[in-house]
């Protein structure tokens, strides 16, 4: 394991929509939606900002964000990630690559971790969308592309598992801040 240096059950509806789409056999890209009740600002606050509060959200997942270098809300800042996959403790170094307020998405590129064991790049997109027209809530918009050491890894399925259930306890400790 690298180290970095210096299913709850909701109210919510987790609508995952798999799309594998690949230049390569090597690479990939899997595109999900989840519906929370939490306003499109509360998520992507929560992601832009304040990642280093992410755990208070769902502390089975998430231990903690620590911040590496530069500014939370800024491009170029590196993060590090402690969580538990699959039931072993984890961590992420991570730049966020782009953070775009108008759209109210981020985009982080995955630098040192765990999952540089098997992928050779990993970039995880997020996007808080406002819902339907008489919905409340918002859509989390998630993008996680990558491209596999070789043939024997699979796709990340049980990850997209895990930020289904991050973005729904998300959500839900979210709304109970209102």
């Amino acid at each position: 394991m690298h180290k970095c240096s210096s299913t709850k059950n909701h109210s919510f509806k987790a609508k995952p929509c798999y799309n594998t789409m690949a230049s390569s056999p090597l690479t990939g890209k899997l595109e999900f939606d989840i519906r929370i009740d939490a306003t499109p600002e509360q998520f992507y606050h929560m992601w832009a900002h304040k990642p280093h509060h992410v755990h208070h959200t769902s502390s089975d997942k998430v231990q903690g964000c620590d911040l590496h270098d530069g500014e939370f809300g800024t491009p170029g800042v590196i993060i590090c990630w402690r969580y538990v996959h699959d039931g072993k403790a984890k961590i992420a170094k991570q730049e966020v690559e782009k953070i775009d307020h108008e759209n109210k998405s981020i985009t982080f590129k995955m630098l040192e971790g765990d999952l540089m064991e098997e992928y050779k790049t990993f970039v995880i997109s997020i996007q808080a969308l406002p819902p339907k027209e008489g919905d409340k809530g918002c859509v989390a918009h998630w993008t996680l592309e990558y491209e596999m050491l070789h043939e024997g890894i699979g796709h990340p399925e049980t990850l997209r598992q895990f930020f289904i259930e991050l973005t729904e306890d998300m959500g839900a400790h979210l709304i109970k801040e209102e």
